[in-house]
């Protein structure tokens, strides 16, 4: 047994190419056959060659309702000259698919005959008015299939159609390879299975879930193993236990340098540990090991961490195990929507929101953190930062490679400003109405949405900005930002903005001036946001300077964002609306009633995503209901034009 090696950070092509020559020099090959029944097989890969056993169809047969004939005793026939066969004898009448009578070979459709009786009581006659050629209307013997014939090749995937070939060529099972079984082994003593009762500390399990999903997609079968605690004995165990039931061995967490991780050394005592860490980020903490013949992998416990990873290390070898190529990821062009800076020296996963404003694709980056799982949900795909750059500037052209479709990103509504709960109610409706388009919302404040559309990244802009020397809500900052671009303002909702404070508001929190006090940690909004513009100008009117509020500094880029981290104890107060505060059943101190709306560049009005979402905005009942549900919401003027430039 090697020691096992901690390489702080081996560049990822490194990583992967020590991998793959690792896999060739142990003789990683597609797996042994297996046979299955035929109408079992779609989706699996042939094994060996699959020839037709019979002829199909195996009988000459009718292609059409008609009658059997005879073709040379057909000659002659015409318009002037028609022909009379009798029923029965020369003229056989035959359903499309019926076997066709012994020496006959031709057949002629219904409507091109008449019956004739010429003589009372005597034979049926079919009538005839042009000869017929040999072998018309027959399918005959062998047409589709011939005996002996290719029906698949080795390493073919099996589609819905070959299915319908391999059994008509008279197979009733075939050989394929073997699906690659891939253990999931997920640990931690904090992990708790789904529908467990939680207490604080604990963690639904769900990583495995998503492995198990992606091995799906690929081939694979996933055999996932209950949590094993941060032991090493137990995950020793578990580690042998999978090694003789899987061609793959996936633990998941525990592959850090942390006091509980026992991954490396684990993997280290049972076999080794060919790499130890990459510099990649999310992800940095992979495990390339061997226990016995079998290749184990480390991921970390991070959802995005663990996708990535996972990703780049098992779905190669889940493919080469059946025969198979790798499909090759689907690639876009898009310019990014704001600047991103990134850590020199390690590769960056960036997720964006990707959508097509006037002729560009815009990229708009979602939240980085690697444990942000609905980052990876509301992604559309990854920019790849390389590790020997500093980030990009905003509008670079950057290459996405995709995790939704290019069809889905054409027919999607982009929308970057403030957060409201209501634009999520807006994506569910819309789906639901009309589901081939899509509402993609980024959340960078008011001001950073007018910017947006400013510099065409973005087909609307929720905005609610207060103008303090006129009192006016947005007009004088399209005015002032926009002012050479005809924009429609369009009313979303009227809604209450305040503190959110937990239940019962335990430490009194009543208005600005408590949050000086000593005993109170503000949460604040990003530079920009409407709601942090609120906040500096009633601390300005009162004299607080921002430097003496304990938090001022610390940003959220939602409302629920501030609302959670005042519900989980990050925060006494912050500002928000109070919808977010009853969505986490908190209490709300009111401050002001404030105007929400939608701007929007009249040439984006005609787009037919657009309009299917404005129809709803203006006329739909069931979204309006479900607005008023959230609490702290006025819809009269939902829809309304206020403003047109």
């Amino acid at each position: 047994m090697k020691k096992g090696i901690y390489i702080e950070n081996t560049p990822l092509e490194q990583a992967l190419k020590l991998w793959q020559e690792r896999m060739t020099a142990a003789g990683m090959r597609p797996l042994e056959a297996e046979s299955v029944p035929a109408t079992e097989a779609l989706g699996r890969v042939t094994s060996e060659a699959v020839m037709a056993r019979v002829s199909a169809p195996f009988y000459h047969a009718s292609a059409m309702d008609g009658y059997a004939v005879r073709f040379v005793d057909t000659f002659g026939a015409s318009e002037t000259t028609p022909k009379r066969l009798v029923r029965g004898e020369g003229a056989v009448y035959v359903d499309t698919g019926d076997p066709l009578p012994d020496n006959f070979n031709a057949v002629i459709m219904i409507e091109d005959v008449n019956v004739v009786r010429p003589e009372p009581g005597g034979p049926e006659y079919i009538e005839i008015i042009r000869p017929a050629s040999p072998w018309q209307h027959v399918r005959v013997i062998g047409e589709d299939i011939v005996a002996t014939e290719l029906i698949l090749p080795e390493n073919h995937q099996v589609r819905p159609v070959d299915l319908g070939a391999i059994i008509s060529g008279g197979h009733v099972d075939i050989q394929v390879r073997r699906r690659p079984v891939v253990a999931i082994i997920p640990t931690g003593t904090e992990l708790v299975e789904p529908g467990t009762p939680l207490r604080k500390g604990d963690i639904i399990e769900y990583n495995s879930r998503i492995l198990a999903g992606l091995v799906s997609e690929w081939g694979g079968v996933a055999k996932r193993f209950s949590p094993v605690k941060d032991d090493l004995g137990k995950l020793k165990e578990a580690l042998l236990s999978a090694c003789r039931q899987a061609d793959l061995v996936v633990v998941n967490a525990g592959s850090s340098a942390g006091s509980e991780d026992f991954t490396s050394r684990a993997v280290a005592e049972l076999g080794e540990v060919i790499l130890h860490g990459i510099n990649i980020k999310p992800g940095k903490p992979v495990i390339l090991g061997w226990v016995g013949n079998k290749p184990v992998l480390g991921i970390p416990g991070y959802p995005v961490s663990a996708y990535i990873t996972f990703c780049l290390f098992a779905k190669d070898l889940v493919y080469r195990l059946q025969g198979l190529e790798t499909p090759a990821p689907e690639y876009l062009t898009a310019r990014l929507s704001r600047q991103v800076a990134s850590n020199l020296g390690q590769e960056e996963f960036l997720r964006v929101k990707v959508g097509r404003v006037g002729e560009s694709l815009i990229a708009t980056p979602v939240s980085r953190g690697a444990g942000v799982l609905m980052s990876l949900v509301r992604a559309d795909g990854f920019v790849r930062i390389p590790a020997m750059s500093e980030g990009y500037g905003a509008g670079a052209e950057v290459q996405v490679e995709m995790l939704r479709g290019k069809e889905e990103i054409e027919h999607t509504v982009v929308c970057i400003g403030s957060h409201d709960n209501a634009l999520d109610l807006l994506a569910n409706i819309l789906k639901k109405r009309h589901p081939q388009y899509s509402f993609s919302s980024a959340h960078v404040g008011s001001m950073g949405g007018l910017i947006a559309l400013k510099k065409g990244e973005a087909h609307m802009a929720g905005t609610h900005l207060l103008d303090e020397e006129t009192g006016e809500y947005n007009v004088p900052y399209l005015r002032r930002i926009l002012g050479g671009r005809k924009i429609t303002l369009m009313n979303l909702v009227y809604r209450e903005q305040g503190f959110i404070v937990p239940k019962g508001n335990p430490k009194g929190v009543r208005g600005f001036r408590d949050l000086v006090r000593q005993d109170i940690v503000f949460i604040n909004r990003q530079a920009g946001a409407g709601t942090r513009l609120l906040t500096d100008k009633h601390l300005r009117e009162i004299g607080i300077s921002p430097a003496s509020v304990k938090g001022y500094e610390r940003e959220e880029y939602t409302h629920m964002g501030v609302a959670s981290a005042v519900l989980t104890g990050i925060a006494d107060t912050g500002m928000g609306i109070l919808a977010a505060a009853h969505a986490l059943d908190m209490d709300f101190v009111p401050v002001a009633r404030e105007r929400y709306d939608l701007a929007i560049p009249t040439e984006y009005l005609g787009l037919d995503a657009m309009a299917a979402l404005l129809q709803i905005i203006r006329n739909d009942p069931e979204f309006r209901r479900s607005v008023m549900e959230l609490g702290g919401y006025d819809v009269s003027d939902m829809g309304k034009v206020l403003y047109e430039s």
